[in-house]
């Protein structure tokens, strides 16, 4: 069944819609970044946390090697120039890239409950 909604009422109802499509993906990319996070001890794939706020969702890691570990960058002189991560420097952005597709088909799931 269709679902009527006044005009005055569209960006009220697309605005909550977008916000349920920030909270998904952004627990959707800490899960994936997590999944991806090389082991050792755990610290570093422990280290995730996701901000969301209404139009905006974020995950970070306070970790103090997380950005040579994640990008390959600011490597310590005790790495002798050479990353130490199995995924490719730059995952978490690649996931990002990923989730383009994947919010699509969320958004339409989403729409559709209503």
């Amino acid at each position: 069944m269709t679902r009527k909604i006044k005009i005055t009422q569209i960006a009220d109802h697309m605005g909550t819609e977008v916000q349920q499509l920030v909270v998904a993906t952004t627990l959707e990319w800490e899960a994936r970044v997590k999944a991806r996070t090389p082991t050792v001890t755990g610290v570093l794939k422990n280290g995730w946390q996701h901000d969301i706020k209404p139009f905006l969702g974020e995950i970070t890691n306070p970790v103090e090697y997380a950005e040579p570990v994640c990008f390959g960058t600011n490597l310590p002189p005790s790495w002798k120039g050479e990353p130490k991560s199995s995924p490719p420097p730059g995952f978490p952005e690649l996931i990002g890239k990923e989730l383009e597709a994947w919010s699509q088909v969320q958004y339409r799931r989403i729409v559709a409950r209503d």
